[in-house]
């Protein structure tokens, strides 16, 4: 009985690492229907529990609804069940024989913006949900945005409630047309346009026969073909370094090693590295994975590396292959989205945090900020509030080795945090605002504010 249980555990883990991961957030209006469609989603691909299933039914019979609502499956805030909206990210894993899936339910209201950054953050997909009788909204056109800043490179319009428009072709085609256009604008690489009944269940698993003029993918045919790549091994390479480990026991006497999380790209040993701000060279000596040495690494590998020589190595820095360093600097231009309720204002004092690294910076000029209607730049705006998109400058107290966020979604991403309760003000991309233009023209920097407490740098 054991053999056969550890075989048929085996056979199960060897599926499982041959179909790829694909990491996707939905986001849209309001009442778009986003945890409706993620509720579909999970119960028409056979992936929720009998026991959730049960507590739905349960819980939509007690609201007085005869059919399970499926929305249930994802609101798990107590508010977000009372109010019929999403607050929080809620994440969810599940599984088809093609293909395993992380998914980031991201909420619809304006002043829960920050958590669709946060959920997009990290996918490789977002599906941007329209209400078939609104159309494009400037919500649509915010998350559309935000899709574009986090460089996602799939993007998928679900137009939602076609039931309710009697599944009329030009009523979708007319929708597609618009926020195609719209997001193609802002660079994001490939658009799908997919017309659904996330209640019906139309076109989100099953095809849809109300739809006979829709020739298309499912959503979830869509999201199992759609080409993922996780090949960050050609990236640049790039090790923030966490911890420095010194065990200075019996048996490890010298043992000096600096671990962290391989954030793109190989290492190998022999291999010649910088250390960054310093500017230090060595050679890796020496790479442990699972305590145990091996001759080369890759990302995303947590491991351990020992240097040819003894040199100044402390959290915060970042080990790069020396034919391959960025260049460090001490000011910073990037495009931020702006979480906090408290605004962004020039002369601020932040903390800025970088993989591992967290240093003093001020604020030196707020140039520009984006307005969502015509995606022009409002000049000088002078700050930034709630779900702000804008360009600014930034002065940090050390230098930092930031990529292009182009580059690296990894180390070309950072945080501005308020240094008096550690909140988080903004999430930086560094570079170019979109794929498709450069960087707004800008006024010259801003002086500094006159500081007497260290951070007038």
């Amino acid at each position: 009985m054991t053999s056969t249980s550890n075989t048929a555990t085996e056979q199960f883990a060897e599926r499982l690492s041959a179909t790829t991961l694909l990491r996707f957030a939905t986001a849209g209006s309001v009442d778009d229907g986003k945890s409706t469609l993620v509720g579909r989603l999970l119960h028409d691909s056979k992936s929720v529990l009998t026991d959730q299933l049960e507590a739905v039914e349960h819980a939509s019979r007690s609201r007085g609804q005869e059919a399970p609502d499926l929305a249930l499956l994802t609101d798990g805030l107590r508010a977000e069940r009372e109010q019929g909206i999403t607050i929080d990210v809620a994440y969810r894993y599940f599984a088809t024989p093609r293909r395993r899936f992380i998914l980031a339910d991201t909420p619809g209201h304006v002043q829960y913006t920050r958590n669709m950054v946060t959920g997009a953050s990290t996918a490789e997909l977002a599906v941007v949900l329209v209400d078939a009788r609104n159309g494009v909204v400037e919500q649509t056109r915010r998350h559309a945005a935000v899709a574009a800043l986090l460089r996602v490179p799939h993007v998928v319009l679900a137009v939602n409630k076609m039931d309710l428009v009697g599944y009329a072709e030009p009523v979708f085609a007319a929708i597609a047309e618009e926020f195609t256009a719209y997001a193609a604008s802002l660079g994001v690489p490939e658009i799908t346009a997919i017309p659904i009944s996330a209640l019906a269940g139309d076109n989100v698993v099953e095809p849809s026969a109300h739809m006979d003029w829709y020739g298309g993918p499912t959503v979830l045919e869509h999201l199992e073909t759609v080409p993922v790549s996780h090949d960050l091994t050609t990236c640049h390479a790039r090790l923030p370094v966490q911890y420095v480990i010194r065990p200075q026991s019996a048996e490890h006497p010298d043992y000096r090693g600096y671990a962290g999380q391989i954030a793109a790209g190989t290492f190998r040993v022999g291999e010649e590295v910088t250390v960054l701000p310093s500017g230090r060279t060595s050679k890796i000596a020496g790479i442990d994975l699972l305590g145990r040495p091996v001759d080369i690494a890759w990302t995303p590998q947590s491991v351990t590396v020992l240097l040819d020589d003894d040199i100044d190595v402390s959290r915060g820095d970042l080990i790069v292959p020396s034919d391959d360093a960025p260049a460090t600097t001490q000011d910073v231009e990037a495009t931020v989205c702006h979480v906090a309720d408290r605004p962004l204002t020039v002369g601020q004092r932040v903390l800025l945090k970088h993989t591992t690294r967290t240093v003093k910076a001020i604020v030196r000029d707020i140039p520009s900020r984006l307005t969502l209607d015509d995606l022009s730049q409002h000049p000088a705006p002078g700050q930034l509030v709630a779900n702000d998109i804008g360009r600014v400058k930034v002065r940090t107290a050390e230098p930092l080795a930031l990529d292009s966020y182009a580059d690296s979604r990894h180390t070309g991403s950072f945080l501005l945090i308020d240094p008096a309760d550690g909140t988080t003000l903004s999430a930086g991309m560094a570079g170019d605002a979109f794929a498709d233009a450069a960087a707004p023209a800008t006024a010259p920097d801003a002086a500094p504010a006159a500081d007497d407490e260290g951070w007038d740098f």
